[in-house]
């Protein structure tokens, strides 16, 4: 089966059905997802933010925010060194180095809404 990592932006345009969620969705597709493990922590804080920017969606975020928990993503432990590493090299936060290194390393696509992450996993 073919497999992708997704990053926490890409993802939470899907489960929070933001306008590029469809798009995204059509992209992942029917593919296994592979993320780092702190994935589920990004998509939490960004449910937070939206929670305190929008508190009276309380309830259909949080009703959004679980259908992460259904969702089949297997987290893969990324090396913090080699992470690291590639952040200083590529000018990225550790957390998007993370996604990019472990991109490279099973040689699979990277699904992501960031624009510098998606450059530098194209380079």
């Amino acid at each position: 089966m073919p497999a992708k990592v997704v990053d926490a932006s890409a993802l939470a345009a899907v489960i929070f059905g933001e306008p590029e969620g469809p798009e995204v969705a059509s992209r992942l597709g029917e593919d296994l997802l592979l993320s780092p493990q702190l994935l589920r922590f990004q998509v939490a804080n960004i449910c937070w933010k939206k929670l305190r920017k929008h508190p009276d969606r309380r309830d259909s975020l949080l009703a959004a925010h679980e259908l992460l928990d259904r969702m089949e993503i297997q987290e893969i432990a990324v090396p913090l060194h080699s992470v690291l590493l590639l952040a200083e090299k590529e000018r990225l936060t550790a957390y998007d180095a993370s996604y990019l290194w472990l991109a490279r390393e099973l040689g699979v696509e990277l699904v992501t809404l960031d624009g510098d992450l998606a450059d530098r996993f194209g380079s």
